[in-house]
């Protein structure tokens, strides 16, 4: 759908889905079988410059607003989740960067990532901190101009893949989340080394990390923002990056939408093609609404993102948003998948048909970067105040 997008938004659009068709799909059931990272689809977003989209034109990124970056993030998603996230997390390992980098650290570390020469991984996620982000317990101790990071991180997408690691740590010993600061690791430093590759149920060509720092060495010039500003940094952060996994979510629905209709279209039963069927056609009108109510919420919240700019002081209309959009968009992923494995009955079961594999990609969405528990505490928090 292209309503309220602008007409090189509309180009880009069909340009990216054109790539994602010709080139992705055919990869996409491969990629998930194999568990396997898909290396070569990082060399085909670099050469069409997909992977520093969203950044500073400054540092060699594409310039493009919050709704573009969405729009390629859900064109890739709607025939590969795992492949839409190359874009996803680059901009999520991207974002605090450009929203607490000096000049001079974005010229060093984001020149790289928007150029494509590194992938970058965010790591905040620990054992014991996962929805309570504020709990962690890596530490970053000072000393001789800088700080010794010393802790574990898990769950981190592209972790093992990625050059650059911006990682949160806490700076003061009861801090907390007001003690927690955000540094620049380039992966290779002495004491940083990669644990266990999960297993997962789906997005299995992404891969997905433990790490170790054990004394690894930064100076004063990798720290991003101020010390005891990470959590804020991280939150700012998350704001924006939902929208990507939104994106996401929305591209996997639409594209098992797209295949339950066809095969309703193709398949027969009791002399008649299923689609002619008035039950089936409502749980295809329902896929249908939901995936529309979802996009324009998404496509509102990136404008409503878009329009903030890059502080790491958020309001309160921005978080409300983002939650929304992440929510609304993964809990319709997770429904319209559902049903589309129903609606090829037997076949959706199997792995020769995509929805399977759509249905597996969908339930992390519902998970990552914020449950959607969370997200609901979220929106809450947010909300309007309504006068007495």
């Amino acid at each position: 759908m292209s309503r309220g997008l602008t007409e090189e938004q509309v180009l880009f659009q069909a340009t990216v889905r054109r790539l994602a068709e010709e080139r992705i799909q055919p990869r996409a059931a491969a990629i998930d079988r194999e568990d396997q990272f898909p290396w070569d689809l990082v060399e085909l977003f670099r050469e069409y410059g997909l992977l520093g989209l969203g950044m500073p034109e400054s540092c060699g990124g594409g310039g493009a607003d919050m709704l573009t970056t969405a729009l390629a993030i859900e064109e890739v998603a709607r025939v590969s989740g795992t492949a839409s996230l190359l874009i996803a997390v680059q901009h999520l390992g991207a974002l605090p960067i450009m929203l607490a980098g000096t000049p001079e650290q974005q010229r060093r570390f984001l020149s790289p990532v928007a150029r494509g020469d590194h992938l970058a991984a965010f790591a905040l996620t620990e054992p014991e901190a996962g929805s309570d982000a504020g709990a962690a317990r890596t530490k970053a101790v000072a000393g001789g101009g800088g700080w010794r990071i010393t802790g574990s991180k898990i769950f981190i997408t592209h972790g093992s893949v990625a050059k650059t690691l911006v990682v949160f740590a806490a700076t003061e010993e009861e801090g907390r989340s007001q003690g927690m600061s955000a540094f620049v690791v380039p992966v290779g430093a002495a004491g940083l080394s990669v644990g266990h590759i999960e297993d997962k149920l789906g997005i299995r060509g992404s891969e997905t990390a433990q790490l170790q720092f054990d004394g690894v060495r930064v100076e004063r010039d990798q720290l991003l923002g101020r010390v005891g500003e990470g959590f804020k940094i991280a939150m700012r952060t998350l704001d924006r990056s939902r929208l990507g996994i939104a994106a996401q979510a929305l591209g996997i629905a639409q594209g098992a939408f797209d295949a339950a209709h066809a095969h309703l279209a193709e398949r027969r039963q009791f002399g008649r093609a299923l689609k002619e069927f008035q039950g089936l056609q409502w749980m295809l009108a329902d896929m249908a609404t939901k995936i529309e109510a979802s996009r324009q919420l998404l496509y509102t919240a990136c404008d409503v993102v878009e329009a903030a700019g890059f502080a790491i002081d958020s309001s309160a209309d921005v978080t409300r948003m983002s939650a929304m959009a992440k929510l609304m968009a993964s809990d319709t992923a997770m429904q319209v998948t559902t049903d589309a494995v129903q609606l090829f009955g037997g076949y959706g079961y199997i792995r020769d048909y995509p929805v399977e594999r759509m249905m597996r990609d969908a339930k992390i969405t519902q998970i990552y970067e914020g449950t959607n528990q969370v997200q609901r505490i979220v929106i809450f928090r947010n909300l309007p105040e309504v006068a007495p």
